[in-house]
């Protein structure tokens, strides 16, 4: 159990680190994508607004605001799948609210641009007639595109009614406006954003690599140091453990001394209620003691469980027969379904106890006059043990919560059924060191089913 609340506090405090280090890496990233998008934009805005070049900044005023920066909407940095605008437009189309070449002489600073901006933007500008084809195409600042190209990337993207987006490692945009003569044209405007796509990119691996061998160390010593923050709670723990088994060794002496003076009662002065009483409590003291010595036990971390094959079937049968003429006598019915040769590897004498813990738990809580029923079977590498019972009133769902100790539906703890509310719990432990699963559910309010998946 130690071992589980120290990798349950590992786990919580890397999940809680790792949330708290995606958020903050991803909202950095979004704000670098954003700058850069927001960068490549305005160097197209100039470009559209200058006719087609980049603008000489080397005189602009940073403090003057732009006339054109509200009405031309630059499009989202999206993949070309995705563009921003001109969806199914037909190369004869002009729609009313097409992004129209701006009109203002004002240029400002903004973005990150500089002086120096109008030297290291790589772009080319194609000019088009309104029936789509090429008029003019202006590659004098970059190397990388041919003529033939750019005029194939212009007159493609026309064709399909796209005016802004990515297209390979260029950012575009076109927009409509006229030539000197009046004639009406579209320019389309690329500008190579490969550098700034990559940057991106390599900012993006190395924030999530930094961040992942930051987990890792924080991983490291969240693991060491959580040694630390249980080790309270686990000597707590052990001096409960010792505390049960010592108390539970030293209650055994005086029950013992207490039952043979109760027989020498009874050979002296005969059977009479009070002994019958006396040795009935001896009886269930000894019983919780023994109990909680084994669930000390099973606690303990290596407790040796004596593992091998043996015929499930063939044990569940014989520990269940008995509890059949238990149920009659009480007027209630018992039924048995077995599959016959189930073979399980396991502890062959906990595994007994858990059948008869979950049978006698079904006598005592059953409703009156109600039945019970036993099941095992095979599902695959499983085997699936169900114990189901009628009850007077449950609440419909699961109820996992009768494996805790000392867990009693009713509150008062008086000795209506005899138990102390710890028998699942020893049951659940006898499971879990099986690496099992055991449920206990109400479907309909008036029965519960304990299911165990060995």
């Amino acid at each position: 159990m130690i071992k589980k609340l120290r990798w349950r506090f590992i786990s919580i405090s890397m999940f809680s680190i790792a949330i708290v280090l995606t958020v903050i890496i991803g909202s950095i990233n979004i704000a670098n994508y954003y700058n850069i998008n927001n960068n490549i934009n305005t160097r197209i805005e100039l470009i559209i607004n200058n006719g087609g070049s980049f603008p000489d900044l080397s005189g602009a005023n940073p403090n003057e605001n732009s006339a054109f920066s509200n009405d031309l909407n630059p499009g989202d940095l999206n993949s070309e799948s995705a563009d921003a605008s001109g969806d199914n437009l037909k190369p004869s189309d002009k729609p009313d609210d097409m992004p129209q070449k701006p009109n203002g002489d004002n240029l400002q600073f903004k973005n990150g641009l500089s002086e120096e901006s109008q030297y290291d933007t790589r772009y080319f500008t194609v000019i088009l007639n309104k029936d789509g084809t090429v008029s003019s195409v202006n590659t004098g600042n970059i190397s990388a595109i041919s003529t033939t190209d750019a005029s194939e990337y212009a007159t493609t993207l026309f064709e399909k009614g796209r005016f802004s987006g990515i297209i390979d490692n260029y950012k575009y945009k076109g927009v409509y406006t006229e030539d000197e003569d009046g004639n009406d044209i579209v320019m389309y405007v690329f500008i190579n954003c490969e550098r700034e796509l990559l940057t991106f990119e390599n900012f993006l691996l190395a924030s999530i690599g930094i961040s992942l061998a930051g987990i890792l160390v924080v991983f490291i010593l969240v693991y060491f140091f959580s040694k630390s923050v249980v080790r309270p709670m686990v000597e707590s723990y052990n001096k409960q453990k010792r505390f049960i088994t010592d108390a539970s060794h030293e209650i055994k002496t005086p029950l013992t001394i207490i039952d043979a003076n109760t027989e020498i009662l009874e050979m002296t002065g005969g059977e009479n209620e009070w002994t019958v009483s006396i040795k009935k409590q001896i009886k269930r003291l000894t019983s919780l003691t023994e109990k909680l010595v084994f669930l000390a036990r099973m606690d303990e971390e290596g407790t040796g469980l004596e593992m091998f094959d043996f015929n499930l079937s063939d044990a569940v049968l014989d520990m269940a027969e008995p509890f059949t003429a238990v149920a009659e006598t009480h007027g209630k019915s018992l039924e048995l379904n077995i599959a016959p040769d189930i073979i399980y590897h396991g502890d062959e004498k906990n595994i007994r106890q858990l059948i008869s813990l979950l049978l006698d738990n079904a006598m005592k809580y059953s409703s009156e006059n109600g039945e019970i029923s036993l099941e095992l079977k095979a599902a695959g590498k499983d085997k699936i043990l169900s114990v189901k019972n009628s009850v007077d009133e449950i609440k419909v769902g699961s109820h996992n919560e009768l494996f805790e100790r000392f867990y009693r539906t009713d509150l008062s703890h008086n000795s209506k059924t005899g138990g102390f509310g710890i028998g699942l719990s020893v049951v659940y432990s006898i499971v879990e060191a099986h690496k099992g699963k055991i449920t206990a559910e109400s479907k309909d309010g008036k029965s519960i089913i304990f299911k165990v998946v060995l």
